[in-house]
């Protein structure tokens, strides 16, 4: 890493709610293209593409999610530096310490904190602010971007700006909480208030250095953690009991409402958190009537309204100030204005047995190799979807208590039963007994679609005994 080059750390292990049915603990918002053709995340990735600014990213994200980033990088046609494997949520403070330690244990001396799920517009007003940012870091401050309100907002905690600086950040007075609606306002016609952007950007020594000081624990455990870390394929993973030491505790609290040093840098950017479906439809660019629509919809004598559809379409006729997901397996109807409340929806559902698991998994589930859709389930019966990237091969595996058949429907198939490996082309099928050790790999140039049937007396995704794994889950 070269030592005049910003090193970006994004944080990417979150697991948004406000955003379902959308967004879920398996897929969670930072990987879905919610305001264009690329996820949020990608997006991120993009706007650090400045050889003249940046060095390339580590990106500090959870294993469920670990391949997700790597693909979604490869994709986006992005080199990441590494790919720090948090074992357990703590909160920011130590998932950021880990990351700083480990770029500046590659020589690196200024760090740029950043969300994976954020919507930035890549303009002169936000070079600029990055510009004014390095330059208050490299004068010792811990810099952090305040984005200049464009509402009186209550869903942001705010920053009051003090004295001015030589490099053109302020002092920061004070952290605010976040504020009801007659305080927001106030501060707004005060002038000196922005939007706490969750951005930071500091000298690796000078933040480590705060941490030694104001936040002993985390910093203890994120060393501990980075010397016990080991490399798994392309990621590293932290040691898992010693981050889990660490307090559990955002850096705003830990380091930046303590410290002396904190400076804001003004930044009057569009931006978005896109924290919920109010926040995606002002993004959206609405038409004449105020409605934003995406997917197989269609929307008649509506106003001011949010229609998204992934793939059934959706006819909607006199509605106003409304908010319509459609998912493969989930329907949200709410009120746009009342967005911020889908998080406390999503929490009852979680409760109840019998809609938990819509909160946590999509109907398509995607792996390193591809993925699957579950079409169909009944007693004793499953009938899935697959589909296998060109190249790439499932795990030699068994299982204990169900059967399969695959029926190729696109695409050629290699599949090894025993010591027995054969081609499958276009309507053949093959079965594969209970029991029976098994690999599926495409060696083809297109993408590989089967029908699997499975039957049996149980059929959960933990009946899969692992031989082989080219993707280190053996």
């Amino acid at each position: 890493m070269a030592e005049n080059l910003i090193v970006p750390v994004i944080l990417a292990g979150g697991k948004g709610t406000r955003l379902w049915p959308m967004s879920r603990s398996q897929r969670p918002k930072q990987f879905l293209a919610l305001t264009g053709d690329l996820s949020l995340f990608q997006m991120t990735l993009k706007r650090l593409a400045d050889p003249e600014r940046y060095d390339k990213p580590i990106v500090v994200t959870n294993a469920e999610y670990r391949f997700l980033v790597a693909e979604q990088a490869q994709e986006a046609g992005v080199e990441l530096a590494a790919v720090l494997l948090e074992p357990t949520a703590r909160n920011t403070a130590p998932a950021i310490a880990a990351a700083t330690l480990v770029a500046s244990r590659d020589g690196a001396r200024l760090v740029h904190i950043l969300a994976s799920d954020h919507n930035i517009a890549m303009d002169d007003a936000y070079l600029a602010a990055i510009d004014t940012a390095a330059r208050a870091a490299r004068d010792g401050r811990l810099a952090t971007f305040g984005i200049t309100p464009t509402a009186p907002a209550t869903g942001f905690g705010y920053i009051e700006a003090g004295e001015s600086e030589a490099s053109g950040a302020h002092h920061v007075a004070r952290f605010v909480e976040k504020p009801n609606e007659e305080r927001a306002k106030e501060m707004i016609a005060q002038g000196n208030y922005y939007w706490n952007s969750g951005m930071f950007l500091f000298d690796s020594a000078v933040f480590l250095s705060e941490c030694r000081t104001l936040a002993p624990d985390v910093l203890s455990a994120a060393e501990a953690s980075v010397k016990a870390a080991r490399e798994d394929l392309d990621f590293i993973r932290l040691g898992e009991s010693e981050f889990a030491q660490s307090p559990d505790i955002s850096v705003d609290y830990a380091i930046f409402e303590k410290t002396a040093l904190a400076s804001v840098v003004p930044s009057p950017i569009r931006w978005s958190d896109l924290g919920a479906w109010d926040a995606v439809w002002k993004e959206s660019g609405a038409d004449a009537d105020g409605n934003v629509v995406k997917g197989p919809v269609s929307l008649f004598n509506s106003k001011n309204s949010f229609v998204l559809s992934e793939s059934t379409h959706v006819a909607v006729n006199g509605i106003e100030d409304a908010v319509v997901i459609a998912s493969e397996d989930a329907v949200y109807v709410g009120k746009l204005s009342d967005a911020q409340d889908v998080g406390r929806v999503v929490k009852a559902l979680a409760k109840d047995k019998a809609t938990a698991k819509l909160t946590e998994e999509h109907r398509t589930s995607y792996r390193p190799w591809g993925g699957y859709s579950s079409i169909l389930i009944g007693e004793r019966f499953q009938v899935k979807r697959l589909f296998v990237k060109p190249g790439k091969q499932l795990s030699l595996q068994k299982h204990h208590h169900r059967s399969e058949h695959w029926i190729v429907v696109r695409g050629t198939a290699e599949v090894q039963i025993g010591e027995t490996v054969q081609i499958l082309r276009e309507n053949h099928s093959v079965y594969i007994p209970q029991g029976d050790v098994h690999r599926l790999s495409n060696p083809g140039k297109i993408l590989l679609e089967l029908i699997e049937v499975q039957t049996g007396s149980y059929l959960g995704e933990d009946d899969i005994i692992r031989l082989e794994d080219t993707f280190g889950r053996s």
